[in-house]
């Protein structure tokens, strides 16, 4: 949705970018008179779309009108599978064909325009799983990683999770109404989305995905729970699970106060973007203070989700006949 020129408010505008040949939509804000200190890359959940971290409920709880205000371009991408996408990837993508394309769409993205220091991906839910993914390719752009809404020990049996025939309890999704202003639920409809077959059925099997992904995960990583989170665990057991695999050089848990699973669309969404554009602060600085260093990259095998998953499914077959 554009802004009148005369309102003073970044632009909130729509943009395709091409991702060596699909298309992905994408909703873009920029600073107005500077260059971007770096560019923030916001993912999306399942189920939902870019529109997610542009909150239209109340003023100041959208990302991409905040992160521009504050020096940054915003870029909300419709995750593949969704949006543009949708026609050309009807079923989806597993996740790292979705971290292919991904990573595609933000080369594109940098032929063209200015991106500062480089990408910081802030990413919800699902949208979290993309993002390690995504990290696993690392290079020197990359900032770090800010994550709301994902674990790896589910709060609920496996059956219970969102699929391609719906979106779940939504309490799970928002927890007690007094979270939200009383618009977002009205202002959700328009941004909810079926979930791609691919992706759900590839849900149950995140945490056998999920070490094999985080062991080469070598940026700073911030994970953030809502304080009535209902589909992750975040007891003292489950944040050193979450944290143990991680190759990265910091890694930091937070509990977002007053908050459901949806945080960007509640109350809380300015005080969670606050905290994470504070987390990309860190990671700017901890690059420019970082003394030189020549330390090689070990290389990753391009397959690495799409085996665990094999091993995955192999399992659950055993031990379900």
């Amino acid at each position: 949705m554009a802004d009148s020129p005369d309102s003073g408010a970044p632009e909130v505008r729509d943009i395709v970018l091409d991702a060596a040949g699909v298309p992905l939509s994408a909703l873009l804000a920029e600073p107005r008179h500077t260059p971007p200190r770096a560019v923030v890359v916001a993912i999306h959940g399942g189920g939902m779309s870019a529109g997610y971290f542009d909150s239209r409920a109340r003023p100041g709880l959208s990302l991409l009108r905040l992160g521009a205000e504050l020096g940054y371009t915003v870029l909300a991408v419709d995750r593949p599978g969704y949006g543009r996408s949708a026609s050309a990837l009807p079923e989806g993508q597993n996740l790292d064909d979705q971290a292919a394309t991904l990573s595609a769409a933000l080369a594109d993205f940098a032929a063209r325009h200015d991106t500062g220091a480089g990408f910081f991906l802030v990413a919800h839910s699902n949208g979290g799983k993309l993002a390690l993914a995504t990290a696993q390719e690392g290079g020197p752009d990359l900032l770090g990683l800010d994550v709301s809404g994902l674990g790896t020990r589910f709060a609920v049996d496996v059956n219970q999770l969102p699929g391609p025939d719906g979106h779940g309890d939504w309490r799970r999704h928002w927890g007690a109404l007094r979270l939200y202003p009383p618009d977002a639920f009205r202002l959700s409809g328009a941004l909810v989305r079926p979930v791609p077959l691919r992706e759900a059925r590839e849900g149950p099997l995140w945490p056998d995905l999920y070490p094999g992904i985080a062991a080469f995960v070598r940026v700073p990583v911030r994970f953030t729970f809502a304080e009535h989170e209902r589909w992750w665990r975040f007891d003292e057991q489950a944040v050193a699970a979450l944290k143990r695999p991680l190759a990265a050089p910091r890694v930091t848990v937070d509990l977002q106060p007053d908050a459901g699973h949806n945080i960007s669309l509640g109350w809380a969404a300015r005080t969670y973007h606050l905290r994470a554009l504070g987390f990309l602060e860190e990671c700017l600085l901890a690059k420019d203070a970082a003394p030189p260093t020549r330390t090689a990259r070990t290389p990753r095998p391009r397959r690495a989700a799409e085996g665990a998953a094999d091993r995955a499914v192999a399992h659950r077959s055993r031990t379900h006949t």
